[in-house]
């Protein structure tokens, strides 16, 4: 979708501060950080939500949660950190790309 910032960032027509990429997702610094380490996790497909997501996202999904605390270990959040979802507007979300919000420190 041109006019979705993070298929312009996973396309990589937008700049970001990248710690990880692979086939599936990619994980950058959050330009806005709500705490000293602050990482977003996006699938490169498309998913508006993930009230849009079904079975057919079960692997993405879960290659996405088990990312998570690798990257929290590898940005020194050995002792703890918070993941978060926003789902839809009323939930919070500003860009409608399922993200997962990796925080702490």
């Amino acid at each position: 979708m041109s006019d979705c910032v993070f298929c312009r960032i996973a396309a990589g027509e937008l700049p970001s501060r990248k710690v990880y990429e692979d086939d599936d997702v990619i994980a950058f610094h959050d330009i806005q950080p709500a705490a000293p380490v602050h990482l977003l996790i996006i699938p490169r497909q498309h998913v508006a939500s993930l009230a849009d997501c079904d079975v057919s996202h079960q692997s993405l999904l879960g290659k996405i949660m088990l990312l998570a605390p690798k990257l929290a270990a590898e940005m020194g959040l050995r002792d703890g950190f918070k993941t978060m979802v926003h789902t839809g507007k009323a939930g919070g979300q500003v860009v409608f790309h399922l993200h997962v919000h990796v925080m702490g420190g």
